[in-house]
């Protein structure tokens, strides 16, 4: 039988995860809100998609930057996801864990948003490094509470 989550700490680790998973079906909505209409304004065949990036040329940057966006979820993230649960499932969800947590989340949040929106790489690479360095916290944490 599995018991409720007391820890207040663990809890929030799990908003955050919840709050990454949000982020991805609010990318996946977008995505497929813009990239449909791109399609059909280009007379594209959705068969013509089977091989990613064979269709670039045709769509507008508007479009494959969020398409892209959407994509990068599934690349880092991925890992946020198993160290978030590892640290709960451990008995290490801490302030500081919970807190560089919420930092990934938010950082990744902007990410997207510059990513799909202005896409000034600059700022997007700032983003993309400080939320891995919430999550590097993590994972260094994590593997000292071991040693």
């Amino acid at each position: 039988m599995i018991e409720t989550i007391s820890n207040p700490h663990a809890v929030s680790i799990l908003h955050a995860v919840i709050g990454m998973g949000m982020l991805s079906l609010l990318m996946f909505l977008w995505m497929y809100a813009t990239r449909l209409p791109a399609f059909s304004r280009a007379k594209l065949d959705p068969q013509e998609a089977m091989h990613p990036g064979s269709y670039h040329d045709r769509i507008p940057s508007e479009v494959r930057r969020v398409a892209d966006n959407y994509n990068h979820l599934f690349e880092a993230p991925t890992l946020f996801y198993a160290i978030a649960l590892t640290v709960v499932l451990l008995g290490l969800a801490d302030p500081v864990h919970a807190a560089c947590a919420w930092a990934y989340l938010g950082l990744r949040v902007l990410h997207s948003l510059v990513q799909a929106t202005i896409n000034k790489v600059a700022l997007r690479f700032l983003l993309f490094a400080l939320s891995w360095l919430a999550m590097g916290v993590m994972i260094v944490r994590a593997a000292l509470s071991s040693l």
